[in-house]
């Protein structure tokens, strides 16, 4: 039986291809960015050098192969979350060893957070604002009794706060679309994050892999939010 109670009328926002750019299209006829467009061609000058250096020190093709594992590995981790939203329980894994990984990610996300969450509104909720941006949300619904945009995430090793700024700007963006759109009041967010277990050479889980969390709301997360709208005039300011 599905946990998902429809509180809101969410609908899916389609995306095409214009001019080499992935764009949104929105209900009210604008085509926009994505969040995570935003976000990627604000990154500070820091943030972008330190992930030059990475990729300079563990050489491009090994980079690119620990970013496309990572992806994949998330893109899993997802989906099972998603389908325990629908169908409320957790398909099987299987017998592919990545899948494995993937399920006992989602299971720990599962095990430690969603037992915090009185309702579940809506998973892969498509959110815009209008002429602005637009994006994916994990899911919406309310925590420990406030309403939330709740944003799962995989993690390569465990994150500390302070480096995962950007997952705070993604949940304020969601929030103020979901607010403009449905008339909500959402000031908080939460990170749900896991990451990837141990593993042998056979990649058999040794160690079962770490939940974390992390929640932001009220002061904080009005700061995240203007932060937000910062980054949203640079964009346009720097690419129209």
């Amino acid at each position: 039986m599905t946990l998902i109670i429809p509180k809101h009328n969410y609908q899916p926002i389609s995306r095409e291809s214009v001019e080499g750019k992935r764009l949104y299209c929105c209900p009210d006829g604008s085509k926009v960015p994505s969040v995570t467009t935003i976000l990627d061609k604000t990154k500070s000058a820091d943030k972008v050098a330190a992930l030059h250096a990475w990729r300079k020190a563990v050489g491009v093709e090994k980079a690119q192969q620990i970013t496309t594992e990572a992806a994949n590995r998330g893109t899993r981790m997802h989906k099972f979350l998603e389908d325990y939203l629908l169908l409320g329980e957790m398909k099987p894994a299987g017998s592919n060893p990545y899948s494995k990984i993937s399920h006992a990610m989602a299971s720990e996300v599962v095990k430690h957070a969603f037992h915090h969450v009185d309702e579940f509104w809506g998973s892969e909720v498509g959110l815009y604002h209008e002429g602005l941006y637009a994006g994916t949300t994990d899911c919406c619904g309310v925590w420990k009794g406030q309403e939330a945009i709740l944003d799962f995430k995989q993690t390569n090793k465990p994150k500390k706060r302070e480096y995962i700024d950007d997952y705070f700007a993604q949940l304020a963006a969601y929030a103020a679309a979901h607010n403009n759109m449905f008339g909500t009041n959402i000031q908080t967010g939460v990170i749900l994050m896991c990451a990837q277990p141990k593993t042998n050479a056979q990649l058999e889980i040794i160690e079962p892999p770490q939940y974390q969390e992390f929640v932001v709301e009220l002061e904080e997360f009005a700061l995240h939010t203007s932060e937000w709208w910062n980054k949203v005039e640079e964009y346009y300011t720097l690419h129209t």
